[in-house]
């Protein structure tokens, strides 16, 4: 993980999280939990606690810290490097439908009564909300505050990295024949590609957005490398 080894290499780093997760995984470096209050507000901090390099390790969907980081960077002459997990490519047996946003992702969905694992993160539920005669499964890492806008959802609250064996064991025992899932690459989230692909699942398959230009790695390695010796942000 990266902050173990930025933690390792004796870097003086601070780990913020979105604050999206109630009960974040723990780290091996100072955390703050939150936004910053855009572009604006993350300069402001920049320069308050004189960061000199940022690490973008957010997740490839997640447009506007990404593009506030780059912004922030700009007004502020940090450095910026972007860790980015490559996406998934289809394979032999894959059945994606891909598609370029979640109206389309809704879309693709057929209109008679299916059961659909909904893997795309609680904040883009609601568009589904179009299709309630579908079954839904979802799966967060902390149970759901408000009701869902979903007449029939099935609920797992889990915390991954998943195994094979287990997403194949939870698409069986619910009868899944569809699945619904962001292009978000590495191998942490995989297994439930690998399943459906085993299963001969047809998924519906986010692309990932466009992101600002920016140096980008896909490995710690290459992260380690380019800071050198400098205090760092993981954004």
């Amino acid at each position: 993980m990266l902050a173990d080894a930025v933690a390792r290499a004796g870097f003086e780093a601070i780990y913020s999280y979105g604050g999206r997760t109630r009960a974040p995984a723990t780290q091996p470096l100072p955390t703050r939990s939150g936004g910053f209050g855009g572009a604006s507000g993350l300069a402001e901090y920049i320069r308050r606690e004189k960061i000199t390099d940022v690490i973008d390790a957010t997740h490839p969907f997640a447009v506007e810290m990404s593009r506030n980081a780059v912004m922030a960077c700009a007004a502020t002459g940090a450095r910026l490097i972007a860790l980015e997990r490559a996406p998934w490519v289809k394979a032999v047996g894959d059945n994606w439908i891909e598609v370029a946003d979640l109206t389309s992702a809704v879309t693709a969905l057929p209109l008679e009564r299916t059961r659909v694992f909904l893997a795309i993160g609680r904040q883009h539920v609601a568009a589904f909300g179009a299709k309630p005669q579908h079954a839904y499964t979802l799966r967060f890492v902390d149970p759901p505050i408000e009701p869902l806008p979903l007449p029939d959802a099935d609920i797992i609250v889990s915390r991954g990295p998943f195994l094979l064996e287990s997403e194949l064991d939870m698409m069986r025992s619910r009868g899944i024949e569809w699945v619904v899932a962001r292009n978000s690459g590495g191998s942490g989230a995989r297994a439930k590609i690998d399943a459906a692909r085993e299963l001969g699942l047809p998924v519906v398959m986010l692309k990932r957005p466009e992101l600002p230009d920016r140096l980008r790695v896909e490995s710690i390695a290459e992260v380690m490398q380019w800071l050198g010796h400098r205090t760092c942000l993981g954004a």
